[in-house]
C-alpha cells in the first residue's frame, strides 16, 4: 500500500506513464533524470485521489500540463489545485502547445518557480 494513494490511482498512474501525451514526452525528456537543476521529478505521480503530470516532491512542485479539455473543466482543476496546496504543493499550470512550441520558455518558468520555492523552504 502506498502512504500517498490508493493502490487503484498508483495503477493508473502506471497506465498514464506508459502512455504519455506527445507534450508530456516532450517536457519529460527534458525533466527526467536530474537534468533540470539537479531537481529529481517524477512523471505521473500519485497524490491522495489524483495523478499528477509532473511532480518534484522534494521541492513540492507539481507540474500540470492543460489541453483545450481543460477550458470545459475549471472547477475540477480548481479542487485539485487547492487539494494540493493543502498539502503544501505550488501548482504551476503549462499549456500543452506552449510545451509544444516554446519548451526554452517553459523551462525558465520551470527554474523561476523552482527558485520561488526554495525561497520558501
Amino acid at each position: 500500500m502506498h502512504k500517498r494513494t490508493t493502490p487503484k490511482i498508483f495503477g493508473r498512474a502506471k497506465q498514464l506513464h506508459r502512455n504519455m501525451t506527445p507534450s508530456e514526452a516532450k517536457l519529460w525528456a527534458r525533466l527526467r533524470a536530474h537534468r533540470m537543476k539537479d531537481v529529481h521529478f517524477r512523471n505521473q505521480y500519485a497524490i491522495g485521489n489524483y495523478v499528477v503530470d509532473f511532480c518534484a516532491p522534494r521541492r513540492k512542485l507539481i507540474l500540470e500540463l492543460d489541453g483545450s479539455q481543460h477550458l470545459e473543466q475549471q472547477e475540477y482543476d480548481d479542487e485539485r489545485t487547492t487539494f494540493f496546496e493543502s498539502k503544501g504543493y505550488r501548482v504551476l499550470r503549462i499549456w500543452n502547445n506552449e510545451v509544444m512550441n516554446d519548451i526554452e520558455g517553459v523551462l525558465r518558468a520551470i527554474d523561476l518557480a523552482l527558485e520561488e520555492n526554495s525561497k520558501i523552504e
